[in-house]
């Protein structure tokens, strides 16, 4: 198929503001269009307009009908850019639904950990699961998060905790990136807490991610962008910038995660090395705010700046808050300081088992208070930044990959976080192509 071309579209919404990212008060805006169309040709937007069709290509599409254009009809539906989730754990070996009643139970995420649970029961389960079998239940994932709208995406290792399990992981990564039509960004996150054969020696397992573990991933090209958890019980600033400066001779740039359990240092040190978001963000506090506005406004006045200098992107993940009862990153400061804001899914089997960006859009509706607008921009447009691709994914712009969304009949795109269950997409389209 060479050309698609959606007719009888209610909202066209999500087109393309000319910037890689929006920023505070511009994510209230969601440009849109009613009663529109939209042309595809080889897996890019070629054009959009409102009804009726322009005379050329109606013709083209009738007397008698043109093999070459396929003709999707919208029926009234919306169609909108499909989500980017910039954060996600989707590749890992079975399931903790144990702990899931652990905590209904009133144990916390840190005790949980602290009895051998969390993170190191993933990388027991990873360690016995064979590289083909980690693939086959990651594809089921990916299958799912794209039937539910979302056209790119971030994973991240980090269930290996050792050499080779970590590289298991990015392999796996890596296969889907080839096999699936998903956008698909890696990230190796080695120091995602410290490998059981490595408790209490928690100095030596970082000079195994620096001098073993980042050489071997930077060698095989597996990862785009290196991760670490910069928290209170797991890696420290100080450990962090190492890990992080190590990365960097491989031109790993960082996506940190970063004040999740307290106050511990993890918007600090993502702004002093330039990572491209920084994570969670649940324990963020006002000088944290303040520090990636100056940043921010830093990096966006010198316009001899590149991309990759771009300022770091707050990345809130709303899923994580509502499934651990935490308390929510706090989205309207974040807004208010004139930042952009990001949010994303982290699909994970412990803290987040869930990848439905239509249901993390609802939750910052809900619990952080975003309008519909901003909750949309921040998962589409924003998302890809927060992945460095931005320039052809998020938004719906002329020459930008096809990756969208067609819903059913909707009385406006308020509808979609307001039905927060309910199905509303009937089309995933990704690089041009209809997947149901």
């Amino acid at each position: 198929m060479k050309e698609l071309l959606i007719t009888n579209i209610g909202h066209l919404a999500g087109i393309d503001q000319g910037k890689p990212y929006l920023s505070g008060a511009e994510m209230a805006h969601l440009e849109s269009l009613n009663n529109a169309w939209l042309l595809i040709e080889h897996g890019r937007i070629k054009d959009w307009g409102t009804a009726p069709l322009p005379m050329p290509l109606l013709r083209r599409i009738s007397n008698p009908p043109n093999a070459e254009v396929t003709v999707l009809d919208a029926q009234g539906g919306s169609v909108l850019p499909a989500f980017c989730d910039s954060h996600t754990h989707l590749v890992y070996a079975g399931s903790r639904e144990g702990e899931f009643v652990d905590k209904i139970n009133g144990l916390s995420y840190a005790e949980i950990a602290q009895r051998g649970g969390g993170i190191l029961n993933s990388a027991d389960r990873l360690h016995a699961a064979s590289e083909e079998q980690l693939y086959q239940q990651a594809m089921i994932r990916a299958d799912e998060i794209a039937a539910k709208g979302t056209g790119a995406v971030e994973i991240k290792s980090g269930y290996g905790l050792n050499t080779a399990d970590e590289l298991k992981m990015l392999r796996v990564i890596r296969r889907i990136k080839d096999s699936s039509p998903l956008k698909v960004m890696s990230t190796f996150l080695g120091a995602h807490a410290v490998g059981r054969a490595y408790v209490g020696r928690q100095k030596e397992y970082v000079d195994l991610v620096v001098n073993e573990m980042i050489p071997e991933v930077g060698r095989e090209q597996l990862a785009d962008f290196i991760d670490v958890f910069c928290d209170q019980g797991f890696f420290t600033p100080e450990e962090t910038a190492r890990i992080l400066e190590a990365g960097a001779k491989w031109g790993l740039r960082p996506k940190i995660h970063g004040q999740e359990l307290a106050d511990s240092g993890g918007v600090e040190v993502a702004v002093a090395h330039n990572a491209l978001s920084v994570d969670h963000l649940e324990s963020m506090t006002d000088h944290d705010i303040a520090l990636l506005a100056q940043n921010s406004e830093l990096r966006t006045s010198n316009s001899s700046l590149l991309t990759p200098n771009s300022p770091t992107i707050p990345t809130a993940l709303p899923g994580t808050s509502f499934f651990l009862n935490m308390p929510f990153a706090p989205a309207r400061k974040i807004i208010s300081a004139g930042l952009p804001l990001a949010i994303a899914s982290d699909y994970n089997p412990g803290s987040t088992p869930s990848g439905d960006m239509k249901f993390v859009v609802s939750l910052a509706c809900i619990k952080m208070r975003l309008t519909p607008a901003e909750a949309i921009n921040a998962a589409t447009i924003n998302s890809a930044a927060a992945m460095g691709i931005s320039q052809e994914y998020g938004s719906i712009g002329r020459g930008k990959v096809a990756n969208l969304i067609v819903t059913a009949p909707i009385p406006s795109v308020d509808f979609i976080p307001y039905a927060y269950t309910t199905p509303i997409i009937r089309h995933t389209i990704l690089n041009g192509r209809t997947l149901r």
